[in-house]
């Protein structure tokens, strides 16, 4: 056998064509020698970062919502899924430490595959909410020290010149993975739907799809993924040394100046647009007769495909916009923007539209909205954490914008079970009073965001 044919160093997969050693042997070169264009790994990375997160935060509500339970269950128990992103601050630094950056991508990618092939066979059985919840624990922290590692291992295998020109090819390719979930990952459940009548098996099938595509990204990202010589676990370090220097970030965080009126908008800027993001799936599916517009799970995935595209194409345009007359020129205007196109959602419930056109196009502009208004949101993140400790202030202003879509996720399925959904979504209209009112208050330099900072 020609020995070229067959590589026996790795033991878990001892038959390998020496194409994956040859790409192995480059990446294993310093930063400045990686053979291994960015192109080549990069997009599938953020891919691979954006999947689990919009299942276990988006989808998983949906699919209960269409196992029966009711808005209210459904909401809160997978709110608390959203935990693990809240305190993903409190362990980034053992994730910095410990092992590499590589390392930590690649074993939570196949922890994940694993996970969604336990989801895909726990849906069938009779206490499938209690296991499909655990599995989703599993996912979600898995996924929140997956994003940990691959920001990192994205400053690490990139110079400081392709990180500029990566951003939006990044931030694009996780939006990709958006739409894989909530529009193609339920349209395939749907085809199956349609092709079996079995509504628990569809999602099944749907799950073990997704786990194989993830298991091609872990096997993949295992030899494709570059070497740098800087990503290397920190040699003499202490736990007593680990918690002062995480203690020290902490506290520097909250000596900031205007702190208060800062975590006032990380929490309350997005208060109304938690609210309908968690609702929205399941009012578009309920029956015309309890409020909703009826439509079918196909019909669904291809509204949120629709969505998700406008959602992209907004916070485009909210980028060049910014880079053109800064931030703080921009934050009342994309204020407006995140809130006001809510009131889509309140002709949807008074008027319940049949035209699948119609909600599609309504919908769309309505993500436009939020994808546009949403830039303001990120760059006040990165501007409020510039100075000593960026990035670790930068994860601790993740958390809390995490935490700003937890809470209203653990009540909204009841108040709007309460309110029915036509008084709901007015009660949303009032709540974005919340994202404008805290706006003169903030204090932002004003040539912050314009392209010459950048």
């Amino acid at each position: 056998m020609d020995k070229y044919c067959l590589k026996t160093e790795i033991n878990y997969l001892p038959l390998q064509f020496d194409f994956w050693k040859n790409i192995k042997k480059q990446n294993k070169l310093g930063n400045n020698q990686t053979k291994c264009s960015p192109w080549a790994w990069l997009p599938t990375l953020y891919f691979a970062e954006g999947l689990p997160y919009v299942v276990v935060t988006s989808v998983a509500c949906f699919m209960y919502k269409l196992l029966g339970l009711s808005n209210a269950d459904a909401t809160f128990y997978t709110a608390w899924l959203m935990l693990p992103w809240v305190i993903k601050p409190f362990w980034s630094p053992f994730v910095d430490l410990l092992k590499t950056k590589r390392w930590w991508v690649v074993s939570m990618q196949l922890i994940i595959s694993v996970v969604f092939g336990a989801v895909a066979f726990l849906i069938p059985t009779t206490f499938f909410l209690q296991a499909t919840l655990a599995m989703f624990w599993i996912m979600a922290f898995g996924s929140a020290t997956h994003d940990i590692a691959a920001d990192g291992f994205y400053m690490l295998g990139l110079d400081e010149s392709q990180q500029s020109f990566f951003v939006g090819i990044r931030n694009t390719f996780y939006r990709f993975s958006t739409i894989a979930g909530e529009g193609l990952l339920v349209m395939l459940m749907g085809y199956f739907f349609k092709q079996t009548n079995n509504i628990k098996l569809a999602w099944s099938i749907s799950f073990f799809i997704a786990a194989i595509v993830f298991f091609l990204l872990f096997v993949y990202h295992r030899f494709i993924l570059p070497r740098p010589d800087s990503d290397k676990k920190t040699e003499n370090i202490t736990a007593k040394n680990i918690l002062k220097e995480f203690l020290l970030t902490f506290v520097s965080f909250f000596e900031k100046r205007n702190i208060i009126i800062a975590l006032l908008f990380i929490l309350f800027y997005r208060f109304s647009e938690a609210m309908l993001v968690t609702i929205a799936p399941l009012f578009i599916v309920d029956s015309v007769e309890v409020g909703g517009l009826g439509l079918n799970v196909i019909q669904v995935g291809g509204y949120k495909t629709i969505g998700i595209i406008g959602l992209l194409l907004g916070g485009i345009v909210g980028g060049i916009a910014a880079s053109r007359r800064g931030l703080k020129f921009w934050l009342l205007p994309m204020a407006l923007s995140i809130t006001l196109p809510h009131l889509v959602y309140v002709y949807f419930a008074y008027y319940q539209p049949d035209n699948y056109y119609l909600i599609c196009s309504l919908g769309a502009l309505e993500q436009f909205g939020y994808g546009f208004g949403f830039t303001a949101y990120m760059l006040y993140l990165i501007y409020f954490a510039k100075g000593e400790h960026k990035t670790a202030h930068y994860a601790i202003c993740t958390g809390f914008m995490a935490l700003s879509m937890f809470f209203p996720k653990l009540i909204v399925g009841k108040l709007q079970e309460y309110l029915g959904y036509e008084h709901f979504f007015i009660f949303i209209m009032i709540c974005s009073i919340t994202t404008w009112v805290i706006i003169p208050f903030l204090k932002i330099d004003g040539n912050f965001g314009r392209k010459a900072e950048s």
